[in-house]
């Protein structure tokens, strides 16, 4: 089992964690990466801005994967949305990809829809599965809580990516799961963490952000678990700066999925990056 591992912009500066915790574990559970260091940014910050680059930066990621015969894996999920819309685009529209072809042909990359994007958490559902992944877990959490949280791109909109039922999805939960886990039902798990706001209306992102975290712990939760960057980094970085700036010490720590399934796995923390995370998660870690 091969994929192209696209890390996007974000991963490789901002959280490092995220992909040690998922070469680690994807390494345990015999999935190969291949890095391409031709890719560029997934063109995600350009979406609203300039159509047609956003499109070009997307077509010529997914056409360097498809010149080496492999399907995309990505971490970040504002990168697997961006990919999946930009491919749905071009495989609907043949103008569209003809404009853009005739851009790629001077690298020699044409895109012909002949690759796939998945997300790290697809892959791990579906490709390598759930009792290959159990058959892997060595150290099962007992009693332990977890909020998972969706995310906004993987679900959205659902007919382009095609990740899991956007009302009532259940991969994370499954997921989560397997470690041993209880994932709980918790009222805001589907709403967004509040990234896209930060910049633009701080005050609103961090109230969004304040709500989900209080909800998850009057739900009962541990935890906080991710699997995208963006939401990740807002419910760490963001969340130590929110309480700091606040007065507040009763935060809700945010995992990364690959770092809460690498420790049932028995894999050390220091591959899984957990000295990374902004607010410490010492428990699981004893």
């Amino acid at each position: 089992m091969k994929f192209a591992l696209f890390l996007g912009c974000q991963i490789p500066i901002r959280l490092k964690q995220y992909e040690t915790s998922s070469r680690a574990i994807l390494g345990r559970l015999g999935v190969e990466l291949v890095d391409v260091e031709a890719f560029n940014c997934c063109g995600y910050p350009l979406r609203n801005i300039d159509f047609k680059t956003f499109l070009l930066a997307s077509a010529r990621n997914l056409a360097l994967a498809e010149k080496k015969k492999l399907d995309v894996m990505t971490l970040c999920q504002c990168c697997y949305g961006t990919l999946k819309k930009a491919d749905f685009l071009l495989r609907e529209n043949v103008s569209l990809r003809k404009e853009v072809n005739a851009v790629l042909q001077r690298e020699g990359l044409p895109y012909e829809g002949e690759t796939d994007v998945k997300h790290l958490l697809s892959v791990l559902d579906q490709e390598v599965g759930v009792e290959a992944i159990k058959k892997n877990v060595e150290k099962p959490f007992r009693g332990l809580k977890i909020a998972a949280h969706y995310g906004c791109h993987a679900l959205r909109p659902s007919q382009v990516v095609r990740f899991d039922d956007p009302v009532a999805p259940t991969i994370f939960d499954r997921l989560v799961e397997v470690t041993g886990a209880e994932s709980i039902d918790w009222l805001m798990r589907l709403e967004c963490c509040g990234a896209p706001l930060l910049g633009i209306h701080d005050e609103l992102s961090t109230e969004m952000t304040l709500k989900k975290l209080n909800n998850g712990r009057e739900s009962g939760a541990d935890y906080l678990c991710t699997a995208c960057t963006y939401c990740q980094i807002q419910f760490d970085t963001v969340q130590q700066m929110i309480l700091s700036q606040r007065g507040l010490n009763h935060p809700l720590p945010s995992i990364l999925y690959p770092q809460l399934l690498g420790l049932s796995m028995g894999i050390a923390p220091e591959p899984l990056g957990l000295k990374m995370n902004k607010i410490p998660i010492h428990v699981l870690q004893s």
